[in-house]
């Protein structure tokens, strides 16, 4: 996650993990939400090999997916993926966009590529979200530095498969991947069965101009629950960081009315993040915050 800009700009979502670990999974579930909820999401895959299966798996998008081969998308396909990324802020004006690494991609190094021109001008909030196989971390296999670089660039952390291994094992799993990246959000899933607000916060605090509601409804998804904060004008900036902290929240995004002026407030875990937005916000939206936690 970068800095304030979400006014009028593509939220990208990064999906990276090891080999086998569940990322098409993931992103296919985020697609079939996304489907039902009338939302337009474009998806780049980075696959070895010239076969094309994850498209297949993700079924037809049409220009919404394009498929990078030959290469690692954080390091010699890099400018393809700028490329890329420009061609389909330009014929396809998606509402988000997701990029799928290969199984040896490390995510920061993708994560580069949204700073850097023409998309930096339209790019908006950067995750990174890293799925692990916890029958692979079980058993210790290929757990080596490319693992390991994965799991600490991760912005979120998604135990998958976990209906792999024995349900005692998990808590050890977990404080294995503390060790590695003690800050980062974690989830379990089955199946990449992962809450979609976590990743992608609602769309009405991130643009008011194209926002339906208001309002933001509670939401409940098995473990988490979305709410909205009221925060007064006026908070100073380091109270208001403080403050959300001590929340313990998995996502905090919106926008307040701070003594420094008005603010976009984002959060992933303990990291908050509070700066000036690119455009003023709806007036209806100061002082709101949504906060997602676990239930």
């Amino acid at each position: 996650m970068k800095d304030s800009r979400t006014a009028r700009r593509t939220p990208v979502l990064v999906v990276s993990g090891f080999l086998g670990s569940g990322k098409t999974t993931l992103v296919r579930a985020l697609l079939d939400d996304a489907q039902r909820r009338g939302v337009r999401v474009a998806v780049v895959s980075n696959e070895f090999g010239e076969l094309g299966i994850d498209q297949a798996l993700l079924g037809k998008l049409g220009d919404g997916y394009v498929e990078l081969e030959g290469g690692c998308i954080c390091c010699r396909l890099s400018d393809e993926l700028v490329g890329t990324l420009q061609e389909i802020h330009e014929s396809v004006a998606p509402d988000r966009i997701i990029v799928e690494t290969s199984g040896v991609a490390l995510p920061f190094d993708v994560q580069i590529n949204f700073w850097r021109e023409p998309v930096s001008d339209w790019a908006g909030e950067d995750i990174a979200v890293v799925v692990v196989n916890a029958e692979q971390l079980a058993q210790g296999r290929d757990l080596d530095a490319t693992f390991e670089q994965q799991v600490t660039s991760a912005d979120f952390l998604v135990l998958n498969q976990i209906d792999r291994v024995d349900p005692g094992e998990l808590p050890r799993l977990e404080a294995l991947l503390r060790e590695l990246e003690p800050e980062a959000p974690m989830v379990r899933s089955v199946h990449g069965d992962v809450d979609p607000l976590l990743l992608f916060p609602p769309e009405s605090l991130r643009d008011g101009s194209r926002r339906r509601s208001a309002d933001v409804p509670e939401h409940h998804h098995e473990q988490f629950v979305s709410e909205e904060l009221a925060v007064e004008a006026g908070v100073e900036l380091e109270q208001l960081a403080e403050r959300l902290r001590d929340a313990g929240a998995l996502r905090i995004k919106g926008f307040v009315e701070t003594a420094a002026g008005v603010r976009v407030v984002q959060g992933v875990g303990p990291r908050i993040e509070i700066n000036e937005p690119t455009e003023p916000p709806a007036a209806e939206l100061l002082g709101r915050l949504v906060v997602i936690r676990r239930a």
